[in-house]
Protein backbone atom coordinates (compact mmCIF):
# COMPACT_ATOMS: atom_id res chain seq x y z
CA UNK A 1 0.00 0.00 0.00
CA UNK A 2 1.02 3.23 -1.20
CA UNK A 3 0.14 6.53 0.05
CA UNK A 4 -1.31 7.42 -3.16
CA UNK A 5 -3.66 4.43 -2.75
CA UNK A 6 -5.30 5.43 0.35
CA UNK A 7 -8.61 5.72 0.29
CA UNK A 8 -11.32 6.38 2.67
CA UNK A 9 -14.31 3.77 2.42
CA UNK A 10 -16.99 4.69 -0.37
CA UNK A 11 -19.63 6.49 0.97
CA UNK A 12 -17.90 7.69 4.26
CA UNK A 13 -17.64 11.71 2.53
CA UNK A 14 -20.65 13.20 0.94
CA UNK A 15 -19.87 15.14 -1.24
CA UNK A 16 -21.81 19.33 -0.47
CA UNK A 17 -24.67 19.90 -2.91
CA UNK A 18 -23.66 22.94 -4.16
CA UNK A 19 -26.88 24.86 -5.38
CA UNK A 20 -27.36 28.02 -7.63
CA UNK A 21 -24.02 27.37 -9.80
CA UNK A 22 -25.25 27.99 -13.21
CA UNK A 23 -27.91 25.32 -15.60
CA UNK A 24 -25.28 22.47 -15.99
CA UNK A 25 -24.87 22.08 -12.43
CA UNK A 26 -29.01 21.18 -12.08
CA UNK A 27 -29.62 22.98 -9.29
CA UNK A 28 -29.12 26.73 -10.83
CA UNK A 29 -31.22 29.26 -11.10
CA UNK A 30 -33.79 28.77 -8.82
CA UNK A 31 -31.54 26.59 -6.47
CA UNK A 32 -34.39 23.86 -5.80
CA UNK A 33 -36.71 25.98 -4.33
CA UNK A 34 -39.31 25.85 -6.98
CA UNK A 35 -40.80 29.52 -8.68
CA UNK A 36 -42.05 32.40 -6.31
CA UNK A 37 -44.28 32.24 -3.01
CA UNK A 38 -42.74 32.19 0.46
CA UNK A 39 -40.62 28.95 0.63
CA UNK A 40 -38.61 30.68 -1.91
CA UNK A 41 -37.54 32.99 0.04
CA UNK A 42 -34.93 33.40 2.69
CA UNK A 43 -35.45 33.94 6.26
CA UNK A 44 -38.50 31.81 6.05
CA UNK A 45 -39.89 30.34 9.31
CA UNK A 46 -43.34 28.69 8.98
CA UNK A 47 -42.75 25.21 11.65
CA UNK A 48 -46.77 24.71 12.16
CA UNK A 49 -48.40 27.11 10.24
CA UNK A 50 -51.31 25.59 8.63
CA UNK A 51 -52.03 28.73 5.77
CA UNK A 52 -54.39 30.25 8.13
CA UNK A 53 -56.53 27.39 9.63
CA UNK A 54 -56.39 26.34 12.99
CA UNK A 55 -52.81 24.53 14.04
CA UNK A 56 -53.15 21.32 15.01
CA UNK A 57 -51.73 22.52 18.68
CA UNK A 58 -54.61 24.48 19.02
CA UNK A 59 -57.31 21.99 18.04
CA UNK A 60 -56.15 19.51 19.89
CA UNK A 61 -57.46 19.81 24.06
CA UNK A 62 -54.60 20.51 27.14
CA UNK A 63 -54.01 17.46 29.00
CA UNK A 64 -52.65 17.02 32.68
CA UNK A 65 -51.58 19.53 35.49
CA UNK A 66 -48.69 20.01 37.29
CA UNK A 67 -49.06 20.64 40.98
CA UNK A 68 -47.03 23.43 42.20
CA UNK A 69 -46.06 22.39 45.65
CA UNK A 70 -45.23 18.89 44.98
CA UNK A 71 -42.97 17.03 46.67
CA UNK A 72 -39.65 16.49 44.50
CA UNK A 73 -37.54 13.26 46.02
CA UNK A 74 -33.94 12.20 45.53
CA UNK A 75 -34.80 8.48 44.97
CA UNK A 76 -31.85 5.78 45.91
CA UNK A 77 -32.29 1.75 45.10
CA UNK A 78 -31.31 -0.65 48.21
CA UNK A 79 -29.01 -2.00 45.27
CA UNK A 80 -26.81 1.17 45.08
CA UNK A 81 -26.59 1.55 48.64
CA UNK A 82 -24.91 -2.10 48.35
CA UNK A 83 -22.73 -1.31 45.85
CA UNK A 84 -21.31 2.30 47.46
CA UNK A 85 -20.91 -0.28 50.53
CA UNK A 86 -19.08 -3.22 48.83
CA UNK A 87 -16.75 -0.38 47.26
CA UNK A 88 -16.21 1.14 50.50
CA UNK A 89 -17.48 4.54 49.96
CA UNK A 90 -20.56 3.98 53.03
CA UNK A 91 -19.80 2.15 56.05
CA UNK A 92 -22.06 -0.51 56.29
CA UNK A 93 -21.57 -0.23 60.66
CA UNK A 94 -22.47 2.92 60.89
CA UNK A 95 -26.18 4.48 60.55
CA UNK A 96 -26.84 5.56 56.99
CA UNK A 97 -28.63 9.14 56.68
CA UNK A 98 -29.31 11.34 54.26
CA UNK A 99 -25.93 13.63 55.00
CA UNK A 100 -24.11 10.50 54.81
CA UNK A 101 -25.64 9.17 51.30
CA UNK A 102 -24.96 12.98 49.83
CA UNK A 103 -21.05 12.79 51.32
CA UNK A 104 -20.48 9.60 49.37
CA UNK A 105 -21.79 10.78 45.90
CA UNK A 106 -24.85 8.13 45.60
CA UNK A 107 -27.56 11.34 45.78
CA UNK A 108 -26.27 14.77 44.53
CA UNK A 109 -28.20 16.75 46.45
CA UNK A 110 -31.35 15.97 48.85
CA UNK A 111 -34.19 17.90 47.15
CA UNK A 112 -37.35 17.75 49.40
CA UNK A 113 -35.75 14.15 50.79
CA UNK A 114 -34.42 11.00 49.70
CA UNK A 115 -36.78 8.08 49.33
CA UNK A 116 -35.59 4.86 49.64
CA UNK A 117 -36.79 1.99 46.87
CA UNK A 118 -36.22 -1.62 46.63
CA UNK A 119 -34.48 -2.38 43.25
CA UNK A 120 -31.71 -4.71 44.18
CA UNK A 121 -30.56 -7.31 47.14
CA UNK A 122 -29.47 -5.91 50.63
CA UNK A 123 -27.31 -9.02 52.20
CA UNK A 124 -26.58 -6.89 55.01
CA UNK A 125 -27.61 -6.00 58.06
CA UNK A 126 -28.26 -1.88 57.51
CA UNK A 127 -29.29 0.58 59.91
CA UNK A 128 -31.26 3.36 57.60
CA UNK A 129 -32.66 6.62 58.35
CA UNK A 130 -34.26 8.52 55.36
CA UNK A 131 -37.42 10.92 54.47
CA UNK A 132 -39.14 8.19 52.86
CA UNK A 133 -39.30 4.71 52.06
CA UNK A 134 -41.50 2.13 49.85
CA UNK A 135 -43.06 -0.54 51.75
CA UNK A 136 -41.24 -3.35 49.87
CA UNK A 137 -37.65 -1.76 50.59
CA UNK A 138 -38.83 -1.33 54.59
CA UNK A 139 -39.11 -5.11 54.21
CA UNK A 140 -36.04 -6.30 52.32
CA UNK A 141 -34.32 -4.21 54.80
CA UNK A 142 -35.93 -5.81 57.94
CA UNK A 143 -35.56 -9.35 56.49
CA UNK A 144 -31.97 -8.93 56.18
CA UNK A 145 -31.91 -7.94 59.86
CA UNK A 146 -31.35 -4.37 59.55
CA UNK A 147 -33.75 -1.34 60.05
CA UNK A 148 -35.41 1.42 58.09
CA UNK A 149 -36.62 4.32 60.11
CA UNK A 150 -38.48 6.91 58.09
CA UNK A 151 -38.96 10.14 59.46
CA UNK A 152 -42.27 11.53 61.01
CA UNK A 153 -42.25 14.58 58.72
CA UNK A 154 -42.97 12.45 55.24
CA UNK A 155 -45.59 10.47 57.16
CA UNK A 156 -47.42 13.56 57.77
CA UNK A 157 -47.01 14.42 54.19
CA UNK A 158 -48.21 11.10 52.95
CA UNK A 159 -51.52 11.66 55.23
Amino acid sequence: MKLNEIRDNPGANKTKKRVARGPGSGKGKTAGRGIKGQKSRSGVAINAYEGGQMPLYRRLPKRGFNKPNRKEWAVVNLGAIEGFIEAGKIDAKAEINEDVLVASGLVRRKLDGIRVLAKGDVTRALNISVTGASAPAIAAVEKAGGSLKVSVQAVEAAE
